[in-house]
């Protein structure tokens, strides 16, 4: 029984005898292998590379006619026929049937003033001139009978029926009515031009298109007195100012060491600055025949072959005067970029396309030559930001920093 519990107290050798300092080892090389991962993973993303700072374009729309520009020059969109247009008469403006943008045709009543004075003027002279023809009538007769009687007298004291007083004093009744008559006829016309400046004077209170024009400001309001030369306070002059659409060109300015490159019917290609995506077709209409000395430049106007609706007054334009006239297949906007932004490895052309903080090699295909840019055919579109400097430190992934040009 003592042997028993002798035995155990024995230690056994034979169980394994955990050893306290290799699992920390294991778990090193674990982390130390995951770091190397990572820091690999990191510097093939490019992560730890420092961004390239870049110079970047924008892939833009290019007309073909920028080959032949011989000039370009700014100016404005003007109206070559313009009005404001107001009332001979003073009066209260009492009516008014446009606005702005109304379109109105030559002899159109724009507006009226108050009328009513004038309006009795011309039912007065229109009394006076019916009283004056019937008085002319009255004369008329009179004179019929005063001739009648005046040829029986005259008969009879040939035949010497009468005495001669009595035929002097047909003779004198003769006169009288001839003298009526032609007062009558005199009265007539004076009623008539009284009757005509009523008239006149009734259609000063009506305001009139003097063209076929578009309203481009509404300058009174119904109830504001209106006066020729608006001399009165818080009088108005003018209703409405309008302009003659059809008359529209764009007037710039061109210096005078250019002014050899410009002719009269020169071909021209206007753009405007609220429709960037439209070239309007024109020709040098006028070139003003006086420099501004202040500028050292000549106004050059420009009108346009095709009308359309978007062309208002006063729109700002730049104006591209043309070595030849645009063929039709030249009038479409071809997409192109800066050659400089191109590399070209082994015949492969390509652009490092900017996707936020990195680029993307992007591999085109190319076409003609567009002014100083080259056209661009597959691969990207307009709007698209390409990297244009420094292409050398650049690859696919590559992160920068960039500053557009």
């Amino acid at each position: 029984m003592a042997e028993q519990d002798l035995a155990g107290l024995k230690i056994d050798r034979t169980a394994t005898v955990s050893r306290p300092g290799r699992r920390p080892k294991k778990l090193f090389w674990t982390i130390a292998l995951l770091c190397t991962l990572l820091f690999l993973v990191l510097l093939f993303t490019g992560a730890l590379t420092p961004a390239v700072e870049v110079e970047v374009a924008t892939v833009s729309q290019a007309y073909p006619s920028q080959t032949f520009t011989l000039l370009n020059a700014s100016g404005y969109v003007v109206a070559q026929r313009k009005a404001a247009v107001a009332s001979k008469a003073t009066g209260q403006l009492e009516w008014l049937g446009v606005e702005e943008g109304s379109r109105v045709h030559r002899g159109d009543v724009l507006a009226r003033l108050e009328n009513r004075d004038a309006a009795a003027s011309r039912d007065q002279a229109a009394a006076n001139l019916g009283t004056a023809r019937f008085s002319l009538e009255q004369a008329k007769t009179e004179l019929v009978d005063a001739g009648r009687a005046f040829n029986r007298q005259k008969e009879l004291l040939a035949q010497g029926i009468v005495a001669q007083a009595d035929y002097d004093t047909a003779e004198a009744r003769y006169n009288k009515a001839k003298a009526g008559a032609a007062g009558a006829e005199a009265a007539v016309k004076a009623a008539a031009a009284a009757m005509k400046g009523a008239e006149v004077a009734l259609e000063y209170t009506l305001i009139r298109a003097p063209f076929d024009a578009v309203v481009l400001t509404k300058n009174a309001d119904v109830g504001d007195i209106l006066t020729p030369l608006g001399a009165a306070a818080n009088a108005k002059a003018a209703v409405v100012t309008i302009a003659d659409m059809d008359s529209l060109q764009v007037e710039a300015d061109v210096s005078e060491s250019n002014l050899e490159k410009i002719r009269s019917g020169q071909p021209c290609e206007v753009q405007l600055d609220a429709l960037p995506g439209v070239r309007f077709e024109g020709e040098v209409h006028m070139i003003v025949p006086t420099a501004d000395r202040s500028k050292a430049t000549v106004l050059v106007k420009v009108r346009f072959l095709n009308k359309d609706n978007r062309i208002l007054p006063e729109m700002s334009a730049k104006v591209a005067f043309l070595e030849r006239p645009v063929r039709k297949e030249e009038q479409q906007p071809r997409t192109a970029v800066n050659p400089a932004a191109i590399v070209t490895v082994n015949g492969r052309k390509s652009v490092f396309l900017v996707k936020g903080n990195r680029v993307a090699e992007v591999e085109i295909k190319t076409g003609a030559k567009v002014g100083d840019m080259i056209e661009i055919l597959e691969g990207v579109k307009a709007g698209d930001k390409v990297a244009l400097k420094p292409l050398d430190k650049l690859k696919n992934g590559s992160k920068i920093k960039s500053a557009e040009k």
